[in-house]
């Protein structure tokens, strides 16, 4: 009896340990400043820029051979026609910029609301070869500010094949009953998880947390606020940072660009009641508009083949359908890993890009019709952005090789000149956002998404039936 209490406060005492360990992390986190550390860092920024200024250099250069370009284009009807779709599709993004600009600074994250109003929740984390990282979010989520006798925390292991049970486990040792945790008999995939807990979840809102995410102590309550002031708020996504930017260059080029996506874009939308993703990793829905959709999502499939990818833009979709409102609480948030290999990057982004081209299809069905009472031009202004994008890959892929074949260097020069116009915005709303000069990888990785990500959305149109998580195995 006395070996099973020494075990049991040992057990605690380590719980406690680690438990502080990462409430300590989160706080050096938090308020931290990034460095660029490695010197294969500074080479990579350096060349970036230098890059850039070889860019100005070559259009200087061939400036004139590019007006000649295009005077003998223009003479031609398929170089006239093809000059007028790409100003007119330039003047569409331009005008699409500007629009969401405007929506950005009308938008504003809706308030925490007192412990009274807040409603009941259901915190479902699907985990799969997660290993410690699930621990750390599982402690993270019991150190929310929320009220304890609203809060339900569920966590599934997805059938994994390393010690994430074995973490699970721990959790549930240190958080008692606050903490349900559930094994998949086998790996099924993460919309099998997710679909496991809302069927177990009996909160009036679910929140979905990815296995590899850290939330903020007030992360929860600002998340779900929104429901109780906006009666028709179907669906809310947080604020996505990245959590491992702190020494390798693809996350801190992946932070500065998920700032952009979020930050900017998601207000914008957000203020349009259409966000058009909630992230997996942070999200939240109303419980009865997931069950309204639940069968059809559970079983959806895409030319014959059961779905087992993009879950989140799926669920954000089917709820923009019943007309609820889709919000972006950019104080709410939590922070992920993400990839910090090329491999695992561009895997990231095929999956994505293959849940965009899928969705798209879905959303056509429905977009133009009376979905909603009211507020449904801005969500198909968003829509055909985004499906311009698919629409034009192709054109812009064989336009973008045949510049190439014609005058490299002269393509090389202005690709690099709209980097370093585009990629200033970026880097100047960083700056305003966070007080630091880390925003200047967002030119590195605009020079990386262009010459080395390029086929991404032409390979995820290709093969947009295709299944598989790709990420997450065990290497």
């Amino acid at each position: 009896m006395a070996s099973k209490t020494n075990s049991s406060n040992s057990l605690l005492s380590a719980s406690k340990s680690r438990s502080k360990k990462i409430s300590n992390g989160i706080h050096l986190f938090l308020n931290s400043k990034s460095k660029t550390e490695s010197s294969q860092n500074k080479i990579v920024l350096f060349s970036s820029f230098l890059l850039l200024v070889i860019g100005i250099y070559f259009l200087s250069v061939f400036y004139s051979d590019l007006e000649q370009f295009r005077a003998a284009k223009a003479s031609t009807t398929l170089g006239y026609t093809f000059i007028l779709v790409a100003t007119g599709l330039f003047a569409f993004k331009a005008s699409f910029f500007f629009y969401k600009a405007y929506n950005y600074f009308k938008y504003k994250p809706i308030d925490s609301v007192s412990d009274e109003e807040l409603p009941t929740v259901t915190v479902i984390v699907p985990a799969y070869n997660e290993g410690k990282q699930v621990w750390d979010t599982l402690m993270s989520l019991a150190d929310s500010n929320y009220p304890k006798h609203k809060l339900q925390v569920i966590s599934i292991d997805d059938g994994s094949k390393d010690d994430t049970w074995t973490w699970m486990l721990d959790a549930k040792a240190k958080l008692g009953n606050r903490l349900e945790i559930y094994q998949q008999p086998k790996n099924q995939g993460k919309r099998h998880a997710l679909y496991r807990g809302f069927n177990l979840g009996t909160g009036e809102i679910y929140v979905t947390v990815d296995s590899d995410s850290i939330v903020t102590e007030d992360t929860l309550r600002n998340l779900v606020s929104p429901f109780i002031k906006d009666e028709e708020c179907g669906a809310v996504a947080g604020n996505i940072r990245v959590l491992n930017n702190k020494k390798e260059m693809l996350p801190k080029m992946l932070d500065v660009s998920f700032v952009m996506s979020f930050e900017f874009v998601r207000s914008a939308e957000s203020y349009l009641n259409s966000v058009m993703c909630t992230p997996g990793a942070l999200a939240a829905y109303r419980s009865t508009a997931v069950h309204n959709c639940l069968p059809q999502w559970i079983n959806q499939t895409f030319m014959g083949k059961a779905s087992d990818i993009g879950e989140d833009r799926a669920m954000t979709n089917m709820i923009l359908k019943q007309g609820k409102h889709v919000l972006f609480q950019k104080n709410a948030v939590a922070y992920t890993n993400v990839p910090d290999q090329y491999m695992g990057l561009y895997k990231m982004f095929i999956r994505w890009g293959r849940s965009n081209v899928r969705e798209n299809l879905e959303m056509g069905k429905y977009v133009f019709t009376n979905f909603r009472a009211k507020g449904k031009t801005g969500t198909r202004i968003l829509f055909i952005s985004q499906f311009l994008k698919i629409l034009m890959s192709y054109p812009l892929l064989i336009s973008m090789l045949f510049f190439v074949l014609v005058h490299p260097l002269l393509f090389l020069g202005s690709t690099l000149v709209s980097i370093l116009i585009v990629s200033t915005f970026s880097v100047l709303f960083f700056a305003s956002q966070y007080k630091t000069t880390e925003g200047i990888w967002a030119y590195s990785y605009s020079i990386l998404y262009t010459f080395a990500l390029f086929w991404i959305t032409p390979y995820a149109i290709a093969t947009a039936s295709r299944r598989g998580w790709l990420t997450r195995e065990l290497k």
